[in-house]
């Protein structure tokens, strides 16, 4: 049974009280409450440093057990060693996320390659190499080059979804590249008509037996989280 999962890109906002946040709710109660809500949620900050098991643990007796983490990839992986020799990094960053995924609560991890990494995809095939089987993944590719036939095979064979990302300079193709899909919306408004056709596409894949992680854009105001819940409440009504 195929599952849709929706939510944004962190949780730790203030700022959305009291549009989503109730007026007095303590932070250290916001994850609670926003699994109340939404079904998934993308961590950021794992980009700069990795999750400690104290978090972990923590992060799992705050939310409900089909809630989901997507985590994003270390930089080092992604902007340092820029998937080369990266295998024993790879281990250690995994290790730090096995209390999620023996959970059965990790959702695909994030891989956000940098706008100057240019398309080499024997490197990346490499690299999807060294991934365990068992975890699922998205790439979001920011470099223009990525964006042909030729990576959607590399992802394909080794059942790795395109993290199609939407974002006001840049749109990726909506290409299915596995057995799940994955989705950044990162422009600062979405109208009715667009969120209903975000619902539409969420629908086909669901459908067609494939689950749909898709994350909002998570800044300082209230409105992704507004539009994710929508889509999540829009979606289930069909």
């Amino acid at each position: 049974m195929s599952t849709l999962y929706v939510g944004t890109s962190g949780w730790a906002y203030p700022t959305w009280k009291p549009a989503f946040y109730p007026e007095k709710l303590a932070q250290k109660k916001f994850l609670n409450f926003y699994a109340s809500k939404l079904n998934a949620v993308e961590v950021n900050y794992t980009f700069r440093q990795l999750v400690k098991e104290t978090t972990v643990h923590n992060w799992l007796a705050d939310t409900p057990e089909h809630f989901r983490f997507t985590i994003k990839a270390h930089q080092v992986l992604t902007h340092i060693k820029r998937l080369k020799n990266a295998e024993e990094f790879l281990k250690l960053f995994l290790g730090k996320l096995e209390g999620l995924e023996r959970a059965g609560r990790l959702a695909p991890i994030l891989f956000q390659l940098p706008p100057n990494f240019r398309a080499d995809q024997t490197v990346l095939a490499e690299f999807l190499k060294t991934l365990p089987r068992s975890v699922r993944a998205a790439f979001e590719f920011r470099h223009d080059s990525w964006l042909t036939d030729a990576t959607w095979d590399t992802l394909r064979e080794r059942n790795i979804a395109l993290c199609v990302a939407e974002t006001e300079e840049r749109n990726t193709p909506d290409v299915v590249t596995a057995d799940y899909a994955y989705y950044r919306y990162r422009k600062p408004t979405y109208t009715p008509e667009e969120r209903s056709t975000m619902v539409d596409r969420m629908h086909e894949h669901l459908a067609a037996g494939r689950d749909v992680f898709a994350y909002f854009k998570h800044e300082e105001t209230p409105e992704g989280v507004l539009y994710a819940q929508d889509v999540l409440a829009n979606a289930g009504d069909h």
